[in-house]
């Protein structure tokens, strides 16, 4: 069965956001995982930017954000 030009054109469109995604996520962990090793308040500030805008987005769940966020603010009041 040949495959449709809508199913080819899906499918693109699926590698394309995935791809995004992705890139987005690896870079999100790369802020939190700076962030945690050294926690300042400008570093706070851009990784609350990237999680919020990243909840925004559906690439991750709102509810994870907010906890991530707090974890944070909690490591940078202990300092």
């Amino acid at each position: 069965m040949p495959i449709t030009k809508q199913a080819e054109k899906k499918l693109r469109h699926d590698r394309k956001r995935t791809m995004e995604t992705k890139r987005v996520h690896a870079a999100l962990q790369k802020l939190v995982k700076s962030m945690r090793k050294k926690p300042t308040q400008k570093s706070l500030t851009q990784v609350f930017a990237a999680l919020d805008k990243a909840a925004k987005t559906h690439i991750i769940h709102k509810n994870k954000a907010a906890r991530l966020k707090a974890r944070l603010a909690k490591l940078l009041a202990k300092k």
